[in-house]
């Protein structure tokens, strides 16, 4: 792939090369020649899926593999992680999250991945595709054909059986690999100097030597048997486990004639650790296994916790499975999480779905997690907002999974509804726009009353797609909403729907209808005693709408009582788009430190949140106040960076009026400073910068250039008007709804 053409002079320091590859926790052990031949063979073809039974150590070789070729890729490498994913529908959205490609347009998902893809040269790694590989294989024909330099490593226990595809079968180890990586493990069970033979773990002597290349050959050279094997070693020594596993192979075959020796090893594997545990440790493993990603410790104490399991024995017991490598312990920036690996989880799936449980757990899973996001979308109004949202991502698997048991039965519909609403913060806020379409159209799909729950999901799903710039799906749900609330004397959800409405006015540059909307909007909010989020952002909207009709002070009025709000509610998301507001006031007073500093406030908080309407406004705002402090070629850059950002947004939805003045002002003064061709050039270095990159040069510190004294143009100053400042949400003097 061709670099986007660069001109002027390069960063001071080189970018981190992009992509999302975990970092190794312990050492990858043997498989050098496997190593070598995947290597090989991503260089020969452009897809490659390696194949083998579950546990034999597929992912670990490819993500070894591909961090071994990352030089090779500009655009980086990426991982896509699937085995959670159940919904065909959200396969798209999957890779756009895992691409970093998060897109806030109303075009279908898969549009995006192609237009996104077409021009890069990445290697993109899909694990644990089984359970969608009819959808997978025509998503991975369509973007192969459309990205000619792309390459696909995927990892599943079957071939996509895609025109070009290389498979790679993945054999068990060797058994010198699996002595090595036996060894290994159990030293790091067992610190320290070797122990006699009689005692748990390895240790010197020809006795000991033959019991672990025996347990390695009954285990079949089966990474993930292997690890288990070894995480026992703190209770049982070598010869203890070879006795044991010789049992548990001939009670745990599943007889099945002709299933494949290693399947039936594998099974033997995990089911001869399941045997190994305590009965309490049995129920916990069942009972996790309706998480669908990772999860905390509150959550599995109130999900697994019952009689048989009491809630203040849940902690030592998982404690128990993490010893023995059954459930993975990781730090997140949510906090400690807990995972099941995938064959793990299956396995403790099947003893649930024995126990005749799975229905009461996935139910009692469902409601924690409706819970959770009811607790969160409190919390979003508070100083805790940054925690919120990393919570509802690092949970949002185990939401979705919510989501889908909510919408599989008619008679709870109104729970999918209530739920997809109510995690409008997270849709609207942090980067989810295409995703809460998605849940909120199918949940609206469903014949329900026009209660609470459905209100709420019709003005959500109004907000959602006046931030798509979907202006037909926005007026007709927000009119539906506001109609029937008004009808079942639901005073809220019509402040609500009226509310957007006015956001939507907002947008498509009717401004006076946008005023007395969202006049009418915070009028009612006052009212009912309403104070969140979504009031502050009406008051900042109603400032905008004041700034294009020319009063300023007015707007600056509002924004100012925001941000003492937000100071003291501890609210960041509002304050960003208040301090955009403001930043736009200093810089039309010729205050250019002080734009740069309320701009760079703004692009920090909407980064940190994902929230890219909000970052590709204050990014071209910056690109503006660069240019007045004369430094048109960086302010061409961030003009270039702010299109790539837009790319993900939808270029029509602010297109003009208020929100398209600084990009429009920009584009003329540095044009006319540089010329044509040189600000083609340094707009084409800004779009080839990735989106942390184009925050950090947004935020870099500079000196501002002298710039020769101009009069601002005439059409670059709103017009001030003598008018009362609008004040604040309670305000009075605004029309009636239309």
């Amino acid at each position: 792939m061709r670099r986007p053409f660069r001109s002027g002079p390069p960063s001071a320091v080189p970018a981190p090369a992009p992509g999302n590859l975990p970092a190794e926790l312990n050492r990858f052990v043997g498989r050098d020649d496997e190593l070598a031949a995947l290597t090989h063979h991503l260089g020969e073809s452009r897809l490659v899926t390696v194949v083998g039974v579950g546990g034999v150590g597929k992912t670990r070789l490819a993500l070894k593999a591909a961090d071994a070729l990352k030089k090779r890729y500009c655009d980086g490498i990426w991982l896509a992680e699937l085995a959670a994913l159940r919904d065909p529908e959200l396969l798209e959205h999957a890779l756009v999250e895992a691409l970093g490609l998060t897109d806030h347009s109303s075009r279908p998902t898969r549009q995006v991945l192609v237009g996104q893809l077409a021009t890069r040269q990445l290697l993109l790694v899909i694990d644990g595709f089984e359970q969608l590989v009819d959808a997978c294989a025509t998503l991975v024909r369509e973007l192969l054909r459309r990205a000619p330099e792309l390459r696909v490593l995927a990892v599943g226990r079957r071939p996509l059986r895609v025109d070009g595809e290389l498979t790679f079968s993945l054999a068990p180890m060797t058994e010198t690999d699996a002595v090595r990586l036996f060894t290994e493990r159990a030293a790091a069970v067992l610190p320290g100097p070797p122990v006699t033979s009689t005692s748990p773990g390895p240790g010197p002597g020809d006795a000991r030597s033959a019991a672990v290349q025996e347990l390695c050959r009954r285990l079949d050279g089966i990474p993930l048997a292997l690890e288990l094997a070894a995480g026992r070693l703190h209770v049982l020594s070598v010869e203890q486990i070879l006795d044991r596993v010789g049992d548990r192979f001939r009670v745990l075959t599943d007889g099945r004639r002709g299933a494949p020796p290693r399947h039936q090893t594998l099974r033997t594997a995990i089911g001869w650790s399941h045997e190994l545990c305590t009965p309490a440790e049995r129920l916990l493993w069942a009972r996790l296994s309706v998480f669908a990603g990772p999860f905390d410790l509150e959550a599995a104490e109130y999900v697994c916790g019952g009689p048989e399991l009491p809630d203040e024995e849940v902690l030592d017991v998982l404690a128990e499975l993490i010893s023995q490598s059954l459930v993975v312990r990781e730090k997140t920036p949510a906090g400690t999480r807990y995972r099941m690996l995938d064959t793990v989880r299956a396995y403790g799936a099947e003893w649930l779905e024995a126990l005749e449980d799975t229905e009461r757990m996935r139910r009692r899973h469902r409601d924690w997690y409706m819970g959770l996001a009811t607790w969160y979308e409190l919390d979003w109004f508070s100083p805790r907002q940054a925690d919120v949202a990393a919570g509802t991502e690092s949970a949002l698997p185990n939401l979705r999974a919510a989501l889908e048991l909510c919408l599989e039965s008619p008679e709870e519909a109104h729970l999918g509804q209530h739920l997809a609403g109510t995690l409008w913060f997270y849709w609207a806020g942090c980067g989810r726009l295409t995703e809460g379409r998605h849940w909120l159209g199918r949940a609206l799909a469903l014949d329900t009353p026009y209660d609470e729950s459905r209100l709420k999901a019709l003005w959500v799903l109004g907000y959602v797609a006046v931030l798509q710039g979907d202006s037909t799906a926005a007026v007709g749900a927000l009119h539906e909403c506001r109609e029937e609330a008004a009808r079942t004397g639901n005073a809220l959800a019509r402040a609500y729907a009226v509310h957007r409405l006015g956001c939507q006015a907002l947008l498509t540059d009717d401004m006076p209808r946008a005023e007395r909307l969202l006049r009418s909007a915070l009028d009612a909010y006052r009212e009912l005693g309403e104070l969140n989020s979504n009031v502050l952002m009406g008051q900042v909207e109603l400032a905008m709408a004041l700034v294009f009709q020319g009063d300023l002070e007015a707007a600056v009025a509002l924004c100012e009582e925001v941000r003492e709000i937000c100071e003291d509610s501890g609210e960041r998301w509002t304050r960003a788009y208040a301090l955009y507001v403001l930043a736009y006031a200093a810089w039309t007073r010729d205050a250019h430190a002080e734009a740069r500093a309320l701009t760079a406030e703004s692009i920090t908080i909407h980064h940190g949140f994902n929230d890219l309407v909000g970052l590709v406004l204050a990014v071209e705002l910056m690109a503006l106040v660069t240019a007045s402090e004369g430094d048109p070629a960086e302010a061409a850059v961030l003009q270039g960076a702010a299109t790539r950002i837009w790319e993900s947004v939808g270029p029509p939805l602010f297109g003009s009026g208020f929100f398209g003045a600084p990009r429009a002002l920009c584009e003329r003064r540095a044009s006319e400073a540089l010329g044509t061709e040189r600000y083609a050039a340094y707009e084409g270095e800004g779009l080839g910068l990735s989106m942390s990159a184009a925050v950090a040069r947004a935020l870099a510190e500079r000196r501002p250039a002298a710039a020769p004294p101009h009069q601002q143009p005439e059409a670059s100053r709103p017009v001030r008007k003598t008018r009362k400042p609008a004040g604040s949400p309670t305000a009075r003097g605004g029309e009636a709804a239309g």
